[in-house]
């Protein structure tokens, strides 16, 4: 699957060779290096090269023969820095859902919208007045700060290190963290992802980009979306239903009345969406767990969501190698 998908980029790989300086690392064996840095959660660019450099299935998938010398984790290291800037993790996404659609895995009628937290490559200690002079009295990288009795917000403070990063917490009780916001569109027949994007941390941005996620669906047909109860607000339902999409969202009543009625609770596809929502939790737990993506590596939106998408369509790869193993004979 992954190199049929590769197969097909080999224009736009074609479009990356730079005709000038020293040969690069190729880009389709960079991003075959990466898929297996997700794949096999491993921690850095130095241990990937440590694995290629003895593993002869890892020098086969990326394309390099027995006697070919490893390249240098601080080279791989710039060439990818400037492969980030690049619209292939798109693509590459894009290509391994076509296969999946070929495959009949995909659905087009019943979907499930939903957002976790991706902790930014920042520390709080680098949260700070915009307009507040450098720290002074040295300190080295860790300076010693005390924010007690502080009040930071985002209209005034932002990071040092990575000014893109949002101050967010999830919920009442948790701790706030300098982060990015992941959301993702899964089909609910076999709980592929359709459509991954990364946003900053916002109290809106889970339902913003969801009615964007639901916009860019193919087709003008009927659909429902299953979500869970922070997206039971009356304009998040209006949108919704302007779209022709039917809305099987968790009931929050917790001191208020509900978007969502009996008219739609009564339907048996209800109960069905709100069974299979839950998947997209597995989805959320893969990228963190074996896909590094609990805490960035990177810094700013473009990026993180680059490697973001990139981590989906390694799922994806996965969730359909297991399905199509699970009905082999």
């Amino acid at each position: 699957m992954a190199n049929q998908a590769l197969a097909e980029l080999s224009g736009e790989f074609q479009a990356m060779y730079s005709r000038e300086g020293r040969p690069s690392i190729p880009p389709e064996k960079l991003l075959r290096a990466l898929l297996l840095q997700i794949l096999y959660t491993i921690r850095s660019e130095r241990l990937l090269m440590e694995q290629l450099d003895y593993n002869l299935l890892f020098r086969w998938f990326v394309g390099l023969s027995m006697d070919d010398k490893v390249w240098d984790h601080s080279v791989f290291s710039k060439n990818q820095e400037r492969f980030l800037d690049s619209d292939l993790a798109a693509a590459f996404f894009g290509r391994i859902l076509k296969q999946a659609a070929s495959a009949g895995l995909l659905s087009d009628e019943h979907f499930t919208v939903d957002g976790t937290l991706i902790e930014a490559w920042a520390s709080l200690k680098s949260f700070h007045p915009k307009d507040a002079p450098p720290l002074e009295g040295g300190g080295g990288r860790n300076p010693e700060v005390d924010f007690h009795g502080e009040k930071r917000l985002n209209q005034t403070h932002a990071s040092t290190t990575d000014p893109e990063a949002r101050l967010f917490k999830k919920g009442k009780g948790k701790e706030a963290k300098l982060c990015f916001m992941g959301h993702v569109l899964m089909e609910n027949r076999h709980g592929l992802v359709v459509s991954p994007r990364l946003t900053a941390a916002t109290g809106t941005a889970e339902r913003e980009t969801a009615v964007g996620l639901v916009e860019a669906v193919p087709g003008r047909h009927r659909i429902t979306v299953g979500g869970d109860k922070a997206y039971d607000t009356q304009e998040f339902v209006q949108s919704l239903r302007a779209l022709k999409a039917m809305p099987h969202l968790a009931q929050n009543c917790n001191g208020r009345k509900s978007a969502i009625d009996g008219r739609t609770t009564c339907h048996p596809g209800y109960a069905v969406s709100q069974r299979l929502r839950k998947r997209v939790e597995e989805i959320f737990g893969w990228l963190k767990t074996v896909g590094n993506l609990r805490k960035t590596r990177h810094r700013g939106e473009d990026r993180v969501g680059w490697v973001f998408t990139l981590t989906a369509a390694a799922y994806n790869l996965v969730r359909m190698r297991n399905l199509t193993a699970a009905v082999s004979p």
